[in-house]
């Protein structure tokens, strides 16, 4: 019996004595786990590819990639008139993209009319208001202005409450305003075409059906997958300009103008899916405020968005790349007269020298103006390229570099060496 007794007690000590040993290994390959899932690791993930992509591909189009998959649209040259978007983010400087079609006589040009929208309806998720998104484009495209008055309230709207109306060469030029000549190249003065007479919308409606193209920028699009609609609708059969930059660089921007992008930076991020296991680009730290963490959190989010369009892009049929150019910030200011004249011949417009020059002399100015984010002015490319070398410090660079590497690297910019 007392033998019996022993060997239970022996058994129990030997087994007690293997957890004792089993633990510290199974708490030293946790700790490995969890170390490993903090390094942020950008996939090619694309949620919604398959359902837009059968979208593209419904009614008969094949997705083997042949040229036999064409867009039921009639093609740019036969359309009496042309629709563009100029997809972008924020901080990857789209507002002097926009600029040079602005410029240009023969464009009507919209700056950020979807700003209405994320305005009158916040704090609603970025995700939520694309459907909103897109039928005022809709609208827009068809030069309908009255969609505009869902997010005016109470007020007879007029063309000043157009967003971004002050710079607008139609809105300032004759026949609604005698501030500028709509020929003539160059900024507009805010404070001339401030004292313009407000016109009614339906005056600014007929001007916007005199243009034979219109151009529409904006950066409250997510994704391509918005768009396809309008790209297969033989009334607008949109053609898409998008605009890509440095991921450090547009990192750094939004850090330097964080706290104007707050409120939409909370907007991107209320818009991540509870099942999408997001690993946060910058963990706040006790050195980051509540402003910088929203705004260095959504960059993850722009990351996952450019790699979706990307990748929606790659396996789209024919007609869809047709439509579709990709545009690197950096080639632009470097290398404005060529890129200048790429964008035209896409968007059926041409070129000439007056224009030619303003691009110029917008990409070789002073310094970065990095104090007035926001205000189109003449700078310093290389300076405005390279910027985030030395303000972004070296974990920062990595964070973005380890979660946007496929970005970076389906675009061609080189990790830090450094």
């Amino acid at each position: 019996m007392k033998r019996r007794l022993h060997k239970k007690y022996l058994v129990l000590i030997l087994a007690y004595s293997g957890l004792l040993l089993l633990i510290p290994y199974v708490l030293d390959n946790r700790d490995k786990s969890a170390q490993n899932a903090k390094l942020p690791q950008q996939q090619p993930r694309c949620p919604d590819l398959e359902n837009t992509v059968a979208l593209l591909w419904d009614n008969g189009f094949k997705a083997n990639g042949s040229d036999a998959a064409e867009n039921p649209a009639p093609t740019n040259k036969s359309q009496s008139r042309t629709h563009i978007y100029l997809h972008a983010t924020w901080r990857t400087g789209s507002s002097f993209l926009g600029e040079l079609f602005n410029q240009h006589p023969d464009v009507f040009y919209l700056y950020e009319p979807m700003w209405h929208i994320w305005q009158t309806l916040y704090p609603g998720d970025a995700g939520s208001l694309q459907g909103a998104v897109r039928d005022m484009m809709n609208s827009l495209y068809r030069c309908d202005f009255s969609v505009l008055k869902l997010y005016a309230g109470s007020q007879n709207i007029t063309t000043a409450f157009i967003f971004g109306w002050k710079m607008n060469k139609v809105i300032c030029s004759e026949p609604l305003c005698d501030a500028h000549q709509r020929h003539e190249i160059g900024l507009v003065r805010e404070d001339r075409c401030a004292k313009c007479q407000k016109r009614d919308l339906r005056e600014l409606e007929r001007e916007c059906k005199k243009y034979p193209v219109m151009v529409i920028k904006g950066v409250r699009v997510l994704d391509l997958s918005t768009l396809v609609p309008l790209m297969r609708d033989p009334a607008i059969n949109l053609q898409i300009i998008q605009l890509f930059r440095d991921p450090r660089a547009v990192h750094n921007s939004r850090l330097k103008s964080k706290q104007a992008l707050v409120k939409e930076s909370i907007q991107v991020l209320r818009s991540k899916k509870q099942t999408d296991k997001y690993k946060r680009l910058l963990v706040p730290s006790n050195r980051m405020n509540r402003a910088e963490s929203y705004v260095a959190s959504a960059m993850e989010l722009i990351c996952d968005n450019w790699l979706s369009d990307m990748m929606l892009v790659m396996n789209a049929p024919p007609w869809v790349r047709r439509n579709y150019l990709r545009l690197r910030y950096e080639d632009l200011v470097l290398r404005p007269m060529e890129e200048l004249q790429r964008l035209f011949r896409f968007s059926n417009l041409s070129t000439f020298p007056a224009l030619e020059r303003f691009a110029l002399n917008m990409t070789h100015g002073q310094g970065y103006s990095s104090d007035k984010p926001f205000l189109i002015s003449s700078r310093d490319a290389k300076e405005a390229i390279y910027a985030w070398r030395e303000r972004l410090n070296v974990e920062q660079i990595g964070q973005v570099e380890a979660y946007c590497s496929e970005v970076m690297r389906q675009l061609g910019y080189e990790r830090n060496s450094v």
